[in-house]
């Protein structure tokens, strides 16, 4: 182990019970538009010598080409596998910008989720070494090489992971299960060979031009730097994406609710388990709704052991070893899921049972003592959502992307506390509909 990650793991022991304590704190939010339209959002944290930051695009795989699903997820990996030469820096192969950073000690990613196209920088707060992060950082956004033979390697490599993945039954579970819920929209594209053979370096190019500007970005910086060193930071990180413009993006259509229920039951011979996937579109991350949905699900399947599904399936009858659901929200409804796996031919009984246990929920929603535990469970686990410096970053830039109040976190609990049964019934009811959903059983026994 080097030195200088010595010294950086010495910083984190020694702080760590800073970043705790800061996280109880408020946070206040400072958000503001710079002149090239990137919206900025900063909170000051000076526990540890150390920023983090994350900018982000409207360059999500919703946002892939018909025919090229994985474009957006293929342009992130390549952003890191090498930069041009560009004013006045040489260029760095993907080896060459690895020790670039590893000399630096600084983190450095990019990823595509189903809405954003993220980029992250962490990097302590000494000056040459913020400069030299910031400023390596910058070079990546400005001139990525998107090296064609690079990506022919890489694209053999996804290949690769696919085929195998296409072996095991829970991957063919949830493509099953994302195809019937989200019926042709983007959310529920696939990558396959066909389509990663579809794309190339100019496609590679094209797409990052088209969605990685700075008019659209939201930039979170969270750590011991001042404003004016966020917004610094903020205008060298997307001072290099100017010349891609801001071509208004076209609108992406919504994901249109089930108008009946789907059942599938795919054979897979010599599985072991049964994977069970039981679901709907939800909602968006927006949606007035979203506190109460997030505690109907607590006490339906999200809450481990506590939650009905765990008790009725696992505890009671012993179908499985673990049961869960969630609401994936996003900029559009995502997925309402609930999955377990369960030996084949078991597989229809739990199918059964959770039905069952959808439908008394939406006819009878939950007791009190059911309430008062979820409402207790998730306001008590709220402060190990902010016990990091990147936790916090994670959660100021899932505000600045859904534009929610500077105050979410501040009235958090207060706002939890407040959800009545009602409430909470209503709106599981306006969402949830028992007798419109999608099952999926992959390796069950006909």
């Amino acid at each position: 182990m080097s030195a200088r990650h010595r010294r950086w793991g010495w910083w984190l022991a020694a702080c760590l019970w800073l970043v705790a304590a800061a996280a109880q704190a408020a946070l206040p939010i400072e958000h503001w538009v710079r002149p090239d339209g990137a919206r900025l959002y900063w909170v000051r944290i000076d526990a540890l010598p150390m920023v983090d930051v994350r900018v982000e695009f409207d360059g999500g795989s919703r946002r892939d080409p018909a025919g090229q699903a994985g474009l957006a997820a293929a342009t992130a990996l390549m952003l890191g596998r090498g930069v041009l030469a560009h004013d006045g820096q040489p260029a760095l192969d993907e080896n060459a910008l690895s020790d670039a950073w590893a000399d630096l000690g600084a983190q450095w990613s990019a990823t595509a989720t189903l809405d954003r196209f993220s980029v992250s920088l962490r990097t302590l707060t000494r000056p040459d070494l913020l400069e030299g992060a910031v400023a390596l950082a910058a070079r990546q956004l400005a001139a990525p090489s998107f090296d064609a033979a690079v990506w022919a390697r890489e694209r053999e490599r996804l290949i690769g992971a696919w085929r195998e993945a296409q072996t095991q039954p829970d991957t063919v579970a949830r493509q099953h299960f994302h195809r019937a819920v989200y019926r042709g929209h983007p959310y529920g594209w696939e990558a396959t060979p066909e389509t990663w053979a579809a794309i190339d370096r100019a496609a590679l190019q094209a797409f990052y031009r088209r969605h990685v500007r700075p008019c659209d970005a939201r930039v979170t910086v969270v750590g011991a730097v001042t404003r004016a060193q966020a917004d610094a930071i903020g205008e060298r990180l997307l001072r290099g994406l100017a010349p891609h413009g801001c071509t208004p993006l076209p609108a992406v259509p919504e994901v249109a609710p089930l108008a009946q229920a789907q059942t599938l039951s795919v054979p897979f011979p010599g599985a072991a388990q049964a994977q069970v996937w039981v679901g709907a579109p939800g909602i968006a991350r927006n949606d007035p709704d979203f506190l109460a949905l997030q505690l109907a699900n607590h006490i339906l399947g999200g809450g481990g052991f506590t939650s009905r599904l765990m008790r009725e399936i696992r505890e009671q009858r012993g179908l499985t070893y673990g049961v869960y659901s969630y609401f994936l929200a996003g900029r559009h409804a995502g997925a309402f899921t609930v999955a377990l796996q369960t030996r084949p031919e078991q597989a229809a009984i739990a199918v059964q049972l959770v039905h069952e246990s959808l439908r008394r929920f939406t006819r009878e929603g939950p007791t009190d003592d059911e309430l008062a535990a979820a409402k207790e469970a998730l306001i008590n686990g709220f402060a190990l959502r902010l016990d990091s410096n990147r936790k916090v970053l994670d959660q100021v830039a899932a505000i600045a992307w859904s534009d929610l109040p500077l105050d979410e976190l501040e009235t958090w609990t207060a706002r939890v506390a407040a959800v009545d049964r009602e409430t909470l019934v209503r709106a599981w009811r306006r969402v949830i509909d028992p007798d419109r959903m999608v099952t999926v059983v992959v390796g069950g026994q006909p």
